[in-house]
């Protein structure tokens, strides 16, 4: 059967489907059960007959959906929050993979731009970072400890005051989206270039590896979190730029929901990030370097498992359920 053909035959019933998922047509579970198992197959044979076409995204997007509709009410499922990090969120990012990955080059390019202009200019690092902040690390790098600016205040009030820095940040990269990705876009520009400007000037004073040690032991979740909070909002500013089969609204919902959600997700790492940062960060020049080598190893492993393996293992997974319920 052409493509074509098996869209206009099997249309009317994805209509059914989205109304069921969104709300516009109430459907009892039994109900819901029994379209989701055609629209598995109608998925199967996609996949078999057109496995390059946007027939295939679109029916596993609905199957995805339709999926966490019918089980998240499960009794072993009953914990909302439990659900929420374990299968929802994964199954968002999933769906959305293609965001953290532009996300993540993005981040890659423009840091690259913060070193090469912080290599070619030697004003930038200055008019990026603040005269004051760069006079006051110059003087901890004579003083023989370049991360001294960690050491200042308690650690509960540097702690609590870093955390609501970093999620006033997350927010607003998300928020920013709904200017169709441009807004998240400089923040994601802005940070970034500070970033690589920051790093080029410890490594121009002949700091790198001390500056690593320390600040890398909150960093590598801080900045990993603020990177998928840009990808939230690109998921958001696509949304508004792509709705596809849905009307524009319907799509902004879909979108702002979604990245929401992927927000909501990255906040106790961003707790996690501020409470290394005001309670352990300060005393890194003072550890056994296998200690902070292993601090910031496992705090990067943890997110990156959560935010880039963990979402297959959960598609994967439901992809075996699809396949137990024909």
């Amino acid at each position: 059967m052409r493509e074509v053909a098996f869209i206009k035959q099997n249309k009317e019933k994805w209509l059914e489907f989205e109304q069921a998922i969104f709300g516009k047509a109430k459907k009892n579970p039994d109900e819901l059960a029994s379209l989701y198992i055609h629209l598995v197959n109608d998925l199967s044979y996609s996949q078999t007959y057109y496995p390059k076409s946007k027939t295939v995204v679109y029916l596993n997007h609905l199957a995805s959906l339709t999926y966490q509709k019918i089980y998240k009410t499960k009794r072993e499922e009953s914990n909302r929050l439990v659900y929420f990090f374990k299968t929802e969120v994964p199954l968002i990012i999933y769906e959305n993979r293609r965001y953290v990955l532009y996300a993540f080059l993005l981040f890659f390019v423009f840091t690259a731009i913060g070193v090469i202009s912080a290599a070619n200019d030697g004003a930038f690092v200055r008019l990026i970072l603040g005269d004051e902040y760069v006079n006051m690390t110059l003087e901890n790098i004579e003083k023989g400890n370049p991360v001294a600016v960690y050491k200042s205040g308690s650690n509960w009030g540097s702690a609590v005051g870093i955390t609501a820095n970093n999620l006033y940040v997350g927010i607003r990269c998300f928020v920013y989206g709904i200017f169709a990705g441009i807004g998240t876009l400089m923040m994601l520009l802005f940070n970034c270039i500070m970033l690589g400007a920051f790093q080029y000037f410890f490594y121009e004073q002949g700091v790198f590896w001390e500056s690593v040690r320390g600040i890398w032991i909150h960093g590598a979740m801080e900045i990993f979190a603020i990177v998928i909070e840009a990808a939230a909002g690109f998921i958001l500013g696509a949304s508004i730029l792509f709705p596809k089969t849905y009307s524009r609204l319907a799509s902004f919902k879909i979108g702002f929901k979604n990245g929401l959600k992927i927000l909501l997700s990255t906040m106790p790492f961003t707790f996690a990030a501020g409470m290394l940062e005001g309670f352990v960060t300060r005393y890194s020049p003072d550890m056994p370097r296998v200690l902070n080598v292993f601090i910031i190893l496992f705090t990067l492993s943890v997110i990156s498992f959560y935010f880039l393996i963990y979402p297959f293992l959960v598609h994967k997974k439901l992809n075996k359920n699809h396949v137990s319920t024909l």
